[in-house]
């Protein structure tokens, strides 16, 4: 739990940081994209369940 408000504290300070100099946030800007990101992590943790309970 800590790990995920750090996380979240961290990604606020980089979004107001770039809004104070004005570039563009470093983050896809529909949702659609955020879930893709999503889907790529859990793939890889998915294939990582699989190779640990299946592939020996």
């Amino acid at each position: 739990m800590k790990e995920l408000v750090l996380s979240l504290i961290a990604g606020m300070a980089v979004g107001i940081l770039f809004r104070f100099l004005k570039l563009p946030l470093p983050a896809p800007p529909v949702f659609s994209a955020v879930i893709g990101v999503f889907g790529v992590y859990f793939g890889g943790i998915l294939v990582d369940w699989i190779m640990q309970n299946y592939i020996k």
